[in-house]
């Protein structure tokens, strides 16, 4: 009789449960918009401020906080608790009936609701079935320089050695728990280095991120890029500066979980951050109503794909695990991977081979390639919360090596834009002039993404004068590069003269071509550049 009673309360709290709706609410307005832009301090740091300005990123109503008296009204309303909040979608997260959400609508400054049960809206998701996180430990008995495999696949090693190591690079994890990071002797060197800044728990609003013990997956996660552990274990951007944000709720699935990640991205964004890595990903919720299907992942339909889009409009470079759902019916990627503005990262074993759990790109991904590229995630070495090296499956841990890669790749080129980085990164891959779907563009060589960048300032800083000119014609080079090829075409595009520059022989001379306008190509192996000029007359 007890048993019947306690299936009997159980079926009753499912019941209870799933009458509480989760919506975005859109607002109208946000009153403080010019107050706010006339004064970014107020609203941004300088570091942020800073780094919009070098990538020439404009500050915009987006950046702005919600209206926080409105916030307060919806609190006090009938049966709603307000979840989360977006200032760049302008929009509330709240949970309550379907009833006194829709009451919502009357109030003067609420545009429109999104109920996550889309049925409530128009049209209706399936189910589908994704393990977000998916860490599968094996046994293997760890010996001296393991975790060198996952560093060289990547180049990243020849990085390190020319001390590229993601100093000045600020990086923000987006994940389920970062037990123990705060004493583990792993992070000790990011500890006393002052890389580990700050963190915030968006699930349980608190400032301590450490104290949630149920999931250890950010630890990990973390470790692949921080941890130090003297000739046993080295992160790939061991001196990058680290926020750690806890956005998802390991009791549960819903999609709160996606607000509570734009929060945390609009966080980082304010903060000034210049990466964010996530290795989460969602397609499927304990209330099969808000379900994704395979298709929705275009880039235009999950909230948390749209907030990742926003985030590297705003200037961030975002990393994402593709997913392991590659064996399973789901197979494509979730989202926010899904998105064609972030850089989605599959997953190989150690001797660079697609692993099976890997998520795919689909022809949802219209236009744009998913994954992007991949680096280990089959048995990738991570420290776990306990201090022990120990080894994991999953893109979970492709996603923050390549990340943190990237971060040293970035500090090797500071002038480059984030989409100059994710470009170079992707022209660097094993396979970039024949991608798929299971690698995309393959495993990058971030000492060749480094070359490219190097090269492409070059082309940016290369000059010549006098133009007009009547004889020598006379090149300013980088530093960095030597041995360019230069050819001479008339208006016409017959080629006229050809030779070789560099620092020592730096001038070409032209006085016995006839006056008018010509133009002038660089090459290199790589990159060219053309420009005009003009021969004077005698």
């Amino acid at each position: 009789m007890l048993k019947k009673i306690t299936l009997l309360l159980l079926f009753l709290v499912t019941i209870c449960s799933y009458a509480q709706e989760d919506a975005w609410v859109y607002l109208t307005d946000k009153p403080n918009e010019t107050v706010a832009l006339n004064n970014p301090i107020s609203i941004l740091t300088q570091k942020a401020l800073d780094r919009k300005q070098n990538h020439g990123i404009a500050i915009d109503v987006r950046d702005v906080p919600v209206h926080e008296p409105y916030i307060a009204t919806l609190k006090s309303q009938t049966g709603i608790t307000v979840m989360a909040k977006s200032k760049w979608f302008n929009a509330v997260h709240v949970r309550g009936t379907e009833t006194d959400i829709s009451a919502l609508t009357s109030l003067p400054f609420v545009d429109n609701i999104d109920f996550a049960d889309n049925g409530l809206d128009t049209g209706s998701r399936s189910a589908a079935v994704y393990d977000k996180t998916e860490i599968e430990d094996a046994s293997i008995v760890f010996t001296y320089g393991n975790t060198q495999n996952q560093v060289e696949m990547i180049n990243a090693d020849n990085l390190h050695l020319d001390d590229f190591t993601g100093e000045g690079i600020t990086i923000a994890v987006m994940d389920a728990g970062f037990p123990n990071v705060n004493t583990m002797a792993a992070f000790q060197r990011l500890r006393d280095n002052g890389d580990l800044l700050d963190g915030y728990d968006f699930v349980n609003r608190d400032d301590n991120v450490y104290a949630s013990t149920i999931n250890s997956h950010g630890t990990r996660v973390l470790s692949t890029m921080a941890a130090f552990v003297q000739d046993e274990f080295v992160g790939t951007a061991p001196d990058a500066s680290y926020y750690l944000f806890l956005t998802e709720d390991a009791t549960s699935e819903n999609p709160v979980e996606e607000s509570y990640w734009v929060e945390a991205a609009e966080r980082a964004d304010s903060l000034g951050v210049d990466m964010i890595n996530t290795s989460l990903g969602y397609t499927q919720y304990d209330n099969s109503n808000y379900n994704y299907t395979p298709a929705d992942m275009n880039g235009q339909v999950a909230f948390i794909t749209k907030g990742a889009s926003i985030a590297a409009e705003k200037g961030i470079l975002v990393v994402v695990s593709a997913g392991n759902a590659g064996a399973s019916s789901w197979q494509t990627v979730g989202a926010p991977a899904d998105s064609p503005n972030v850089l989605s990262i599959g997953g190989v074993d150690e001797a660079g081979n697609y692993v099976a759990f890997s998520s795919q790109g689909s022809v949802a991904q219209v236009g744009y390639q998913k994954p992007d590229v991949v680096a280990r995630a089959g048995t990738a070495y991570v420290v776990d919360e306990n201090n022990v090296i120990t080894q994991n499956n999953g893109t979970s841990f492709s996603s923050p090596i390549l990340c943190g890669g990237i971060a040293s790749l970035w500090q090797a080129i500071p002038n480059a834009s984030p989409v100059e980085v994710m470009d170079y990164v992707r022209q660097s891959a094993s396979q970039y002039t024949m991608p798929d779907e299971f690698l995309g563009y393959g495993i990058p060589d971030l000492a060749l993404a480094r070359t490219l960048g190097v090269e492409q300032e070059a082309f940016d800083s290369f000059s010549f004068y006098p133009n007009p000119v009547k004889d020598l014609l006379k090149f300013n080079l980088p530093v960095d590069i030597d041995d360019f090829q230069v050819a001479i075409y008339s208006q016409l595009g017959q080629k006229v003269s050809e030779k070789s520059i560099s620092h020592e022989f730096n001038t070409i001379d032209v006085s016995e071509l006839s006056s008018g306008i010509y133009l002038i190509q660089l090459s290199s192996e790589s990159n060219s550049k053309t420009l005009k000029f003009i021969k004077g007359k005698y």
